[in-house]
């Protein structure tokens, strides 16, 4: 997150307890872990889902199906696989052999799906594709589910885990007339904790944002299509939706940084909370579990300042740029104002597929895994997918990059902006392979493949966090901070504007452990301002405060975490947050799940631990 206060100390030696203050995204506690958190990683098991790194281990019937001819087109990279299409009786296969973690209690297979045909029928399906898994049909598509582009499919798999199975897809076609099934980007995602209770009630839950962009010569102006399609959780009907335009805090309303025009599939309100909150109505109020789809135009203009929105010189910062739909539950809809002294930032794991068009003399670091392909002349169109995450963020400039690999397997990309030396460049390599591995051994295999650190010592906040994307100056504690966000707020999400404790002393703790620091008597300076001083403060509180924000959230709130290890011991205390983030990967936390974790992992009454280090909650 990032903190004014920690501007020079950051770029001084960044030590003790001022650094945790210098990052900018949130981490969050969760809901109580149930029994099977502990026997479960979550993990995605489906290997080459994209089929761009050849045809392995998955089984084709033929050398055809997996392929990148003309035809048809990928929804992600360039490579797909294309069932039938030839217009005759004709049969081809797609299986691969997965193992579904036991103790997994959720397991998902989700897939998108193009289906085209040369059938006029609209009653009868000649032309049939069969999802299988062992033995049992998860569902069957035919000539009459025909789309313009792909649809995302989504089958429960979760009782078949502990199973080694194999995930088939069949497409049988009759003597005339083609369908084509056109699949890519398999995944069989698994987790080890229920969705907790409130989980319900957040919506719209599962996004899924397909964005294309293009820019100008300098990459600081982006304009291009947006949509995003979601379902309602909740049973109460949905008859709204807001986006969040976070960037326009950066501008006025008269000359806003993200400018949203032509919405389709509802109607455009007002904007509010200082033009950072748009409302769309829809047409029909969607009942709990139908889904809708929302369009708009999106124009997006980067300001001067090396910030998490802002561009250095040639090199572009694009974080929160893209509108991300707010979150409504018990409380109502989530529209809090933004706040330049840490985050305001709440959403749901989301689906991104962002494709941006810029000069090839650019550079465009992103979040999720990335593949570059020819545009028009002297451009390259940079296509990110990610799956799972929060927000998306990019960045473009003439960056040096270097790339490496962490022992666990993480690619590492290091973008660094001139006037970073490459010995620099290389220690922050170093440092990031080591970090990724410390926090994926605490708390999880690390779920977002590629990794991207853009260094720039001009960063006046320290370091912020996106998922799969940080921003950092050359700092081995700021990069390890930051990088242990993409677990508590990244995969353990949290409310940022209310729980900001949630990531920011989680995430700061976590770098403790990750370099050897055991906290050792740090509550023992603490000294309260006022009696209204909480550790679990919003940033309501903390903007009316602002010199104490880093002292209270950062330091207060990971010495009280050291101190809670200390009372429960270091066995008890590894194994809560382990099954904590197990638990709630993917989904949201809170402080009293927290509390309720912590209490469960310790015959000991925290009543009084709580209150001494004002928790609340």
């Amino acid at each position: 997150m990032r903190t004014i206060p920690h501007r020079s100390v950051a770029v001084r030696a960044l030590a003790v307890t001022a650094l945790a203050a210098v990052s900018l995204l949130p981490a969050g506690p969760a809901t109580a872990a149930p029994d099977t958190a502990a026997a479960c990683t979550p993990a995605q098991v489906v290997a080459n889902g994209g089929f761009e790194s050849g045809t392995s281990p998955w089984t084709q019937s033929s050398t055809s199906v997996i392929t990148s001819r003309s035809g048809e087109t990928a929804h992600g990279g360039t490579t797909y696989a294309w069932l039938d299409g030839t217009g005759g009786t004709h049969t081809d296969t797609l299986s691969q052999s997965v193992t579904i973690p036991s103790g997994c209690s959720t397991a998902t297979v989700s897939f998108w799906l193009h289906i085209d045909t040369a059938e006029t029928t609209s009653s009868t399906a000649y032309d049939r594709l069969t999802a299988k898994i062992g033995g049992t049909t998860l569902a069957t598509y035919s000539n009459l589910d025909k789309n313009t582009g792909y649809v995302k499919k989504t089958l429960d798999v979760s009782s078949f885990a502990g199973q080694t199975v194999t995930l088939a897809f069949t497409g049988t076609e009759d003597s005339s007339l083609q369908t084509s099934f056109v699949l890519d980007d398999v995944a069989l995602d698994t987790s080890g904790g229920t969705t907790p209770p409130a989980d319900s009630t957040r919506t719209p839950a599962a996004p899924s944002y397909t964005v294309s962009l293009s820019s100008n010569t300098a990459g600081t102006v982006w304009t291009g299509h947006e949509s995003a399609t979601f379902t309602n959780a909740s049973s109460t009907a949905l008859s709204e939706v807001y986006l969040r335009l976070w960037d326009n805090y950066h501008g006025t309303c008269d000359a806003m940084p993200i400018a949203v025009t032509n919405v389709s599939g509802g109607t455009a309100g007002s904007l509010s909370v200082g033009c950072t909150a748009l409302q769309v109505t829809l047409p029909t109020p969607l009942t709990q579990g139908q889904s809708a789809t929302i369009g708009f135009d999106l124009g997006i203009t980067v300001p001067s300042g090396a910030d998490r929105f802002g561009h250095d010189g040639a090199f572009s910062f694009i974080g929160n740029a893209l509108p991300v739909l707010a979150v409504k539950d018990g409380s109502g809809w989530h529209l809090d104002p933004y706040t330049n002294n840490g985050e305001s930032f709440y959403s749901l794991a989301a689906d991104f597929k962002v494709t941006l068009d810029h000069p090839s003399a650019l550079l465009v670091p992103a979040t999720g895994t990335s593949v570059d392909t020819p545009g028009s002349s002297g451009r390259t169109v940079t296509t990110a997918t990610a799956s799972k995450v929060r927000d998306f963020a990019w960045a473009a400039g003439p960056f040096s990059k270097i790339s490496g690999t962490s022992s666990a397997g993480t690619a590492i990309n290091v973008y660094a902006v001139s006037g970073i030396s490459s010995s620099d460049a290389q220690s922050m390599l170093s440092t990031a392979k080591t970090a990724v591995d410390a926090h994926a051994g605490r708390f999880g295999a690390y779920p977002y493949g590629e990794l991207d650190a853009v260094i720039d010592n001009n960063y006046w906040f320290g370091g912020m966090e996106y998922p799969g994307f940080v921003l950092d100056l050359v700092s081995t504690t700021a990069l390890t901070h930051e990088i242990g966000h993409q677990w508590w707020y990244g995969i353990v999400g949290d409310d940022e504007y209310n729980s900001p404790w949630l990531d920011e002393a989680f995430t700061d703790y976590t770098t403790d452990l990750a370099l050897g620091k055991t906290g050792t008597n740090c509550w023992n300076s603490v000294s309260w301002a006022s009696s209204a001083e909480r550790i679990t403060n919003s940033m309501a509180y903390w903007d009316a405060h602002s010199s104490r924000y880093s002292t209270v959230v950062y330091g207060y709130g990971k010495c009280a975490l050291h101190d809670l290890r200390r009372l429960i011991g270091d066995t008890a205390m590894t194994k809560l947050l382990k099954d904590y983030a197990g638990s709630h990967w993917y989904g949201v936390s809170t402080t009293a799940d927290f509390k309720a974790a912590a209490q469960a992992a310790t015959t000991t009454d925290l009543t009084s631990f709580w209150s001494t280090h004002r928790i609340d909650g």
